[in-house]
């Protein structure tokens, strides 16, 4: 595993000249924050050996890497899913490709649902915290010591000064910002009425398929992390209406300009 990152690593290193800085992945129907990088290297995850590729409509499947807000930023425009058949490796081996390549400090989004009823679709939610229900960990397994310790603290899984930074980026902006815990299942099914109500007993405020994996492994490798949901629906059995995956994309699409007004400004912050 350690040569494979080390390769994709070294495949992109051919393609720039510089160290990057921030990390970005952008979550369904977010991928147009890549669209605002500045002299943008293209490199298609299919052009990586043993790469995983998007297979998820809303995920373009590639890494824009270029200057944004004055940083020098690698985006994953497109990411992947446990529900997509990958391992907790797999998936989370683009996080350890952007380690080796220099980054300090990670930006997540993902479109969640919303679980507490006091949201609506088109809101924003800082992750404050998370619970992990995917059933499994990414890591797992033997420990890659050469990137952190067996038993990585989460106590501060996101980091509360980025987030800090995130609710002065939205006031500056006059925009609406939550701040609460997202759930992470591993999918492909949408959650049962049953099971929102359970969430929101435990403390969950939004609902989601991703994120979380790639959360644990960067900060095992001591990498900062913000984390950033799109409430793009609400959860089963708070409305009465079916959920379907269109909803998520057509919501993405209606709050882009505030979600690239927001995230450029994070990043200039920062």
């Amino acid at each position: 595993m350690i040569e494979a990152i080390k390769n994709n690593a070294a495949q992109i290193l051919e393609k720039i000249d510089y160290q990057v800085e921030i990390g970005l992945i952008l979550g369904s129907g977010l991928g147009v924050l890549a669209e605002e990088i500045e002299a943008p290297t293209l490199i298609d995850y299919s052009d990586l050996d043993n790469f995983p590729t998007s297979t998820v409509k809303g995920h373009t499947g590639r890494f824009v890497i270029g200057e944004l807000s004055g940083k020098k930023v690698i985006a994953m425009q497109g990411r992947f899913h446990y529900y997509e058949g990958y391992s907790m490796e797999k998936l989370t081996l683009p996080v350890r490709v952007m380690k080796e390549l220099g980054i300090e400090k990670l930006l997540l989004t993902n479109a969640a649902g919303g679980v507490n009823a006091n949201y609506s679709p088109g809101e924003f939610m800082l992750i404050s915290d998370h619970l992990n229900f995917i059933g499994d960990n990414p890591l797992r397994g033997k420990n890659m010591a050469e990137y952190g310790p067996r038993f990585p603290d989460m106590t501060e899984a996101y980091s509360k000064d980025l987030i800090v930074v995130a609710e002065e980026a939205a006031k500056d902006n006059s925009l609406l910002i939550r701040k609460g815990v997202y759930a992470a299942m591993s999918g492909p099914t949408y959650e049962t009425p049953a099971e929102i109500k359970f969430l929101a007993a435990v403390g969950a405020d939004a609902v989601g398929m991703s994120t979380v994996p790639e959360v644990i492994v960067a900060r095992h490798m001591g990498i900062e992390v913000l984390g950033i949901s799109c409430i793009t629906n609400m959860a089963a059995g708070i409305l009465a209406q079916p959920l379907d995956h269109s909803e998520v994309v057509e919501t993405a699409e209606r709050v882009k300009a505030d979600f690239i007004k927001l995230m450029k400004d994070i990043i200039k912050k920062i």
